[in-house]
């Protein structure tokens, strides 16, 4: 099947070139047009690297750095030029004569961007101003201007975006709430490819995407974007254009240098000092006669990362009042994960005999009252000591990036083209644990056939994990190799016993003999308990590798030598491949617009069992189709839009959504907008097929052979339930089994569907103040979530393998099996809320152009989660509620001075995930740049930072915490003008 479907794509990709072969000049050479000229600013001044395309048409040509132009079309006149540069007022030039060759084209600088095209936001070219939908957008000024040390990461002060930090070089962005530090709610496309990493679901940030050098533009549209856009384009999608050669030829430069780490906290696991970081980007392009171009870009940037220095308990209802809680697991500490419960020493069996035999031998009190002691020991959680992050995870970030693309017009309408993506590098992110992504690359190949009026493309993306590996394994294999896990809780558990039998001894005047009512008064002293708990620790720890020893650093490699699960390493090498076509109908219809386009994808998942259950391979094949129609009435002023799109996921039932949308022109440049749009977003490929051993629980898919496999609803609890009973046990309660609730029925996950309601107004009143709001009301069904339980079962071997476990019914007996937490018994599973849930929002903004070209722009953004968090499930809501974003800039303070700066401030909220629960404390930062312009070198200098003051925080609880970066760069651009 898979042969079959890879030589299915292959053929695809041939046909999309053999299109070009069919779509060939006429035997009748059409006459031409020859057209030259040039183009300036109001002042006069040549304009380098002005955009001039022929209406209807593909071929086009861009100004030469002295700002002159040559054009020649294949058509008779009249024809029309459509010129275009960021930062001025487009213009559309009438040619009624064959030969033109002094052509004087003006264009007017513009402040205000409200009339700015977008190409993507309903598939079609529109004013920004008539978008039936909020889009937010970024030209190639806004990025080269922008406040942040780092482009990507200035998406976070649009109206409606939301981001996290994994990593210094790892944002994920988001909308309209259900954020998380791997965002499938959100798509992003650059250049039309789907950047999303095939076994994680989600887009890599800007690990692939292109340099700063080579982006034209960034359009984010928040919201329920699948009638366009198919699957889990739910919460909003991303789309990144790249600069085309033809339209901006020439070389550009960029080297960046800075530091981070500034007065850095050595004590918690940073840095000593403040460390450096680089970036350095390069771009050439050329065209040769509008007829061939290409494009090559390399970008390489390198720097300590950010490290996690949270050591708050996660396990700290589990502390039953002792100054050291015995089951501490820290946040950012690793090799800590999973308890056991102590009070399953006490058992009777071979462990108990031999913990008994060893303390008899050295305390010199007979087995038999020492097995006794054993079965009083307390129903406690232990865990054992963790190493810190710093320790553990890869810190050196590195980013590589290559790409190239090469374009031929094979005639006036038709251009044919290759583009090719390749990201590398090492970084952290936060899923279910601490993945250090070291090595990883993703790569891309997209052929692509291309006119006014239709597009055929088939690309495919390529991930290799590389040398990637969990922190928590590493830490878990190092104390493994120092001491087996059983083997260190019988020492734990066998030096506790130790101490209770010498405190008995001493309050019974010397005799160790086992009295009830000695040990019960003992064990209610919680200090002598603790101290109990600290001599027992210290004892298993007596010879534990420490950080940095030979021992340590030799344990660590050989964590590193295996894969998942006998070691740490992930072995995947996952990919997607992607056909898509589409089609508009203009030159067939007048009297409306209308698309509408086709759709194929195939996942191909090869972790080798590491993260899916897919040893031999495993494909899940999706296909899906749209059609789109918008009319205008009343002379313009009222203009509707619906859509249909139909996507179908071999696993789950086939999805229809609607879309229906109005927007309504009140006056000149002030509009109205309404909609309703649906979507659906599929379980991902691990919410399908995952199958991942994590330490403290198994992250299982809720495809129903998974359920089977390890027979989850036997002998299984819910893990809230689970927690009650602990706290109860732990309170001496002795009706605590009444807590548990059992889990007996598993529904399989299906694909989840949201209805949004929006409406809104944007206004460019006169050329000052353009003007922005919107409110939202999402309502979910069948909301995809991740619920756990918790089994009864014991690994008959007590070598950790579930396959050899034997799951137990609930009794006295058996009832402490729950009290300790691992991946044999504890599952995560992949599920739907059968509830409604339900969500709004709103935002609202403005660009306000000042006089001596000053511009301020300021956005308020308000999310809130209506329904209440379902207990058992992990909802991951994980926005703040109040957010707000103001900027002051002119890029023109002088002829060769400008500056930006940037305050961001969002709320406190609560960030819930599987990895860590937290408060999420409000931020407050500042970022801010100074440019110079060096004419004659046509480059510029560029002084800033990003979070200026310092402010240290985090946006996500379980990421890393974030500082200043203060940096200079250096730009030198063919073309600047």
């Amino acid at each position: 099947m898979s042969n079959m479907i890879q030589r299915v794509f292959t053929l695809c990709m041939i046909l999309t070139f053999c299109v070009c072969s069919t779509i060939t000049y006429a035997s009748n050479i059409e006459d031409e047009t020859v057209i030259s000229g040039i183009v300036t600013d109001v002042d006069g001044e040549p304009l380098a690297g002005v955009n001039i395309r022929v209406d209807g048409k593909v071929i086009g040509t861009s100004t030469n750095p002295d700002g002159t132009f040559s054009l020649t079309v294949q058509q008779d006149p009249p024809i029309t030029l459509i010129v275009s540069i960021v930062g001025f007022t487009s213009q559309r030039v009438e040619i009624t004569e064959a030969v033109v060759d002094d052509l004087e084209i003006v264009l007017q600088e513009q402040t205000i961007s409200g009339g700015d095209l977008v190409v993507s936001a309903s598939r079609v070219e529109e004013s920004i101003l008539e978008a039936p939908v909020t889009i937010e957008r970024q030209d190639a000024i806004q990025i080269r201007t922008a406040a942040s040390d780092d482009y990507y990461k200035a998406l976070s002060t649009l109206k409606g975006v939301d981001m996290t930090t994994s990593s210094i070089n790892f944002q994920i962005v988001n909308a309209r709430g259900f954020n998380s530090t791997g965002n499938t709610r959100m798509v992003q496309l650059t250049d039309g490819m789907d950047t999303q990493a095939p076994a994680l679901n989600f887009p890599i940030g800007n690990l692939n995407g292109p340099s700063q050098l080579d982006v034209e533009s960034m359009e984010f549209i928040p919201g329920a974007s699948s009638a366009l856009y198919g699957p889990n384009a739910f919460n909003g999608i991303l789309l990144v254009n790249s600069k085309d050669p033809f339209n901006y030829p020439g070389l550009s430069v960029m080297v960046k240098s800075g530091v981070n780490h500034v007065d850095s906290r050595p004590t918690l696991g940073e840095p000593d000092d403040a460390q450096p970081l680089f970036e350095t980007a390069i771009r050439y392009a050329k065209s040769f006669n509008n007829k061939f171009a290409f494009k090559v870009n390399f970008s390489y940037s390198k720097a300590e990362d950010w490290r996690g220095i949270n050591y708050s308990d996660k396990n700290s209802s589990l502390n039953n009042g002792f100054a050291n809680n015995p089951a501490y697991d820290g946040v950012h500490t690793y090799g800590d994960d999973g308890t056991f419960n102590i009070a399953l020493l006490g058992l009777p069996g071979p462990t108990r005999t031999q913990i008994a035999q060893n303390v008899s031998a050295q305390t010199g009190v007979p087995e038999s009252e020492v097995e006794q002691y054993l079965a009083a020991l307390p129903a406690q959680p232990v865990a054992r000591t963790g190493y810190r992050e710093e320790y553990l995870v890869d810190s050196g970030a590195e980013n590589l990036k290559l790409g190239t693309s090469l374009h031929y017009r094979l005639n006036d309408a038709v251009e044919a083209s290759y583009t090719f993506n390749y990201g590398y590098g090492t970084s952290v992110y936060s899923g279910a644990q601490r993945y250090s992504l070291k090595n990883f690359n993703i790569s891309q190949h997209k052929i692509q056939v291309e006119g006014d009026n239709f597009m055929v493309k088939a690309y495919g993306t390529f991930e290799n994990s590389g040398d990637s590996y969990i922190a928590d394994f590493v830490g878990f294999s190092i104390n493994d190799q120092y001491l087996n896990t059983s083997q260190w809780y019988g020492t734990y558990g066998g030096t506790f016993t130790g101490g209770l039998i010498q405190a008995a001894a001493q309050a019974q005047g010397g005799d160790p003999s086992y009295n009830q009512a000695t040990v019960n008064a003992i064990l209610s002293n919680t200090g002598v308990v603790s101290q109990f708990h600290a001599a027992a620790r210290a004892a298993a720890d007596a010879n534990r590798f420490a950080p940095g020893s030979d021992a340590f650093e030799n344990a660590k490699n050989t964590a590193l030598q295996n894969v998942v699960p006998n070691g740490a390493l992930f072995d995947d090498q996952s990919r997607f491949l992607h056909t898509e076509g589409q089609y508009n109908f203009k030159n067939e219809i007048d009297f409306m617009d209308l698309q509408a386009g086709v759709s194929f994808r195939q996942y191909q998942l090869r972790s080798n069992g590491t993260i899916f259950d897919d040893d031999g391979g495993v494909e899940i094949n999706e296909f899906g189709g749209f059609v789109q129609g918008s009319k205008s009435f009343m002379e313009d002023r009222i203009k509707l839009i619906g859509s249909l799109r139909y996507d179908k996921n071999e696993n789950f039932d086939g999805q229809f959504n609607p879309r229906i949308s109005t927007v309504i022109n009140t006056f000149d440049n002030q509009n109205l907008r309404a909609s309703y749009q649906t979507g659906f977003r599929n379980p991902t490929t691990q919410g399908q097929y995952i199958d991942l051993n994590v330490l403290t629980a198994r992250l299982l898919g809720g495809l129903p052979f998974l359920a089977d496999k390890y027979n989850i609803t036997q002998s299984a609890f819910t893990l809230e339930s689970v927690q009650d009973f602990t706290t109860q046990v732990l309170a001496g309660n002795p009706a605590a089994a009444g807590e548990l609730v059992p889990y007996n029925n598993f529904e399989p996950v299906k694909p989840e569907q949201i209805q949004t309601f929006e409406i809104g107004y944007k206004g460019l009143l006169g050329d000052k103040l353009f003007f922005d709001m919107a409110y939202y009301y999402n309502i979910y069904n069948d909301f995809i979530a991740q619920f756990r339980v918790r089994q009864i079962n014991q690994d008959q071997n007590s070598d950790g393998v579930i396959q050899d476990s034997e799951i137990l019914p609930l009794t006295a007996q058996t009832a402490p099996l729950l009290l300790s937490g691992s991946a044999l018994n504890t599952f995560q599973v992949y599920t739907n809320v059968d509830n409604e849930v339900e969500s709004q929002g709103a935002v609202v903004g403005f660009d306000y152009s000042l006089p001596s070209n000053f511009k301020v722009s300021a956005n308020y953004n308000w999310n809130k989660l209506i329904t209440d968090q379902n207990e058992g499930f992990i909802f991951d809501y994980n926005t703040p509620e109040h957010k707000v974003n103001v900027g002051l800039s002119n890029r023109s303070l002088t002829e060769s001075l400008g500056f930006n700066v940037t305050w961001r401030w969002q709320d406190e909220f609560r960030w819930v995930s599987s990895f860590a629960d937290g408060t999420v404390p409000a931020v407050s930062t500042i970022d801010a740049q100074v440019s110079y312009k060096l004419n004659n070198l046509n480059s510029i200098v560029k002084v800033g930072g990003s979070n200026i003051t310092n402010n240290r925080h985090i946006l996500n609880y379980g990421g890393p915490s974030l500082g200043a970066i203060y940096y200079v760069s250096l730009t030198f651009d063919e073309f600047l003008n």
